[in-house]
């Protein structure tokens, strides 16, 4: 390599700055954005992968020679073939942090978050997360022109990003499933789940005298808007922020022995609190931290999350309680299926989307901002931003003279020409409560808008609910006689008719509560459950696979097929989680389910 490099020097002044900025160019996708450089690839479904690259304009190659040009080059080239595998272990090391690609942190070290831990006779906090630099993967696309995938393909890229766990601690949690579909790369949805194990003290007001432990879990699901830094410090931290409120909230049950819990209204509002802590650090705390650091390159670190924006739908189960709390900003949705004693499902709103479309969200804006007809308009926030609740999105909540600061010390676009009285969106979510049935087999999906603007809560159910039929994951829990998901692990045959195995009464009636899926009509997709196949081990996968298009392949290989940006014009960035509650003998442990899981992603999040 080093021979190459002197051969490259000496016939320099052979050859023109012209030509090698033209050849260099012409090496380069014109498609791939500098601000990806630095990223590695963890995605790949086109032919042409080669490493991240990263040039200069010519108007400043102009001011080098060309042997100095060349030298730089060969180098580059000579120590990236020198030494990948040592950057290789860099860029995958799980313990290795990075600021946005372009800037170096300058700031100092952010101490860690804290989460409760309890013991018998006392009550403390531990380290949970840190909440230091964040980063994210890109995929690497070519700029041949992309050819229709195989049907392989697209199951190949469809169950990439797809994983499962069984939950094997009996306490009413069997296993959940994971998948994520990018469209923005890199994908600007995020997600995050975690379990903590509370002591024999959380147990006491059983009135059957029972004080073994219990466990919190929680899943969340994030869908980043104007960039994906929001939603991966939501990954980070938010966890940390609601466990942390939690602690204040149950710590004079844990240290008194009280026989009386906390209550409902408290531990929503512990959330709520958990949830605006986070907001403030992440858009006003980060400003002080930028005025402190003086430089650019932190504040692109600093005011990166503030910046961009994200929705968040954390749920918290608490296996003493058997309480199922879930707490929405943003137009996230969670939904719940039960089975009812005839064999069918009813679908059961767990959130409501929180746009500048929904009735209520509307009038409390329009409460709030009185004299500001425009506070919302066409169903946008001042007529631009959709959701009415999300964490980040600074433009809408800072002072127009803080606007004006970032945008002359740092960065920034001006102020929105409506921008009155902010804040105008906030992270503040609304939490509801339900009571979890283990013995009925409940289930639970979590999933970003991308989800919603393809299928109906009914129909996510159903499809749950004929998934279940020919992948049973309860083997205790035993449903009426007459259900065919009883008749399918019970050995008996499983539904053979195309109709899916859900009560429509809210669906048909308009009573659901939620926005129809718009991506029907920009499909021309006729409504019926013909339309559905099982094809997937994974249950999220499942879900996706039939949001784009389900039997009709040329459909889903299409959709797929399609790189980004462009994807973004027909579906949006994908993240599903479905949880199963069910009755199981205890093991203890979170172990991966291998064979609906991508290789290589089969780790315990919980």
């Amino acid at each position: 390599m080093r021979r190459a490099a002197d051969h490259l020097l000496r016939t320099a002044k052979r050859s023109s700055v012209g030509r090698l900025c033209t050849a260099r160019s012409s090496a380069i996708n014109p498609n791939r954005s500098q601000k990806f450089a630095g990223f590695r690839s963890v995605s790949s479904f086109s032919k042409n992968h080669g490493p991240f690259q990263t040039f200069q304009s010519a108007m400043y190659l102009r001011q080098f020679s060309a042997a100095t040009i060349v030298s730089i080059v060969a180098s580059g080239l000579w120590y990236y073939r020198k030494e990948p595998d040592q950057k290789r272990e860099l860029a995958d090391s799980p313990t290795t942090t990075r600021g946005l690609p372009y800037s170096t942190p300058t700031v100092a070290k952010v101490q860690s978050q804290r989460s409760p831990v309890v013991e018998d006779d006392r009550f403390f906090v531990q380290e949970l997360a840190s909440s230091g630099p964040i980063v994210k993967s890109a995929q690497v696309q070519s700029i041949s022109p992309h050819a229709m995938l195989t049907p392989e393909e697209a199951t190949q890229k469809l169950r990439h990003l797809q994983e499962s766990y069984q939950v094997l601690r009996g306490r009413g949690v069997l296993r959940y499933d994971i998948v994520q579909l990018p469209s923005n790369n890199p994908i600007e949805d995020d997600h995050a789940e975690k379990l903590m194990e509370t002591s024999p003290s959380v147990s006491l007001p059983d009135q059957t005298g029972d004080s073994a432990t219990s466990d919190w879990m929680f899943w969340s699901v994030f869908d980043g808007h104007g960039g994906w830094t929001t939603s991966a410090k939501l990954r980070q931290v938010l966890t940390s922020y609601v466990a942390r409120e939690l602690n204040a909230t149950y710590k004079p049950t844990f240290t008194t022995h009280s026989l009386v819990p906390p209550s409902a209204a408290s531990v929503d509002a512990a959330i709520k609190q958990g949830f605006l802590k986070c907001d403030h650090d992440i858009v006003h705390e980060s400003i002080i931290k930028a005025q402190k650091a003086n430089t650019k390159s932190a504040a692109a670190d600093l005011l990166g999350p503030a910046l961009s924006g994200s929705c968040a739908l954390l749920s918290f189960y608490d296996s003493h309680s058997k309480d199922f709390k879930v707490a929405c900003t943003g137009d996230s949705r969670a939904v719940l299926g039960r089975l009812n004693p005839n064999g069918t499902w009813t679908a059961q709103p767990l959130s409501e989307d929180q746009t500048g479309g929904t009735p209520s969200e509307m009038a409390r804006l329009r409460a709030e901002h009185p004299g500001e007809p425009n506070v919302v308009a066409h169903g946008r926030i001042l007529g631009n931003l959709e959701p009415s609740r999300a964490f980040g999105d600074a433009h809408y909540k800072w002072a127009r003279d803080i606007q004006d600061m970032v945008k002359k010390n740092w960065f920034g676009r001006s102020p929105l020409t409506l921008l009155k009285t902010p804040p105008y969106v906030t992270a503040e979510p609304v939490v509801t409560t339900t009571r979890v049935m283990p013995e009925k087999g409940d289930f639970v999906v979590l999933a970003t808008d991308g989800l919603w603007e393809m299928l109906t809560n009914e129909e996510v159910v159903g499809l749950v609910g004929r998934w279940l039929e020919e992948n049973p994951v309860n083997s205790r829990t035993t449903p009426p006689a007459s259900s065919s998901w009883t008749r399918s692990f019970l050995g008996g045959k499983a539904r053979s008719d195309a109709s899916l195995p859900v009560n429509r009464l809210q669906e048909e009636n308009g009573h659901s509560g939620q926005r129809s899926p718009i991506r029907r009509q920009q499909w021309d997709i006729t409504a019926g459950d013909e339309r559905f196949v099982v094809e997937d081990k994974n249950a999220a996968t499942h879900l996706v696979r039939n949001a784009l298009g389900g039997r009709d392949r040329d459909m889903v290989c299409g959709l797929l097929t399609l790189p980004s940006p462009y994807s973004r014009r027909y579906r949006d960035d994908l993240t599903v989680e479905v949880i199963f509650f069910g009755e199981a003998e205890p093991c203890g442990d979170v172990v991966p389910n291998v064979e609906a899981s991508a290789p290589g992603t089969a780790r315990p999040k919980l």
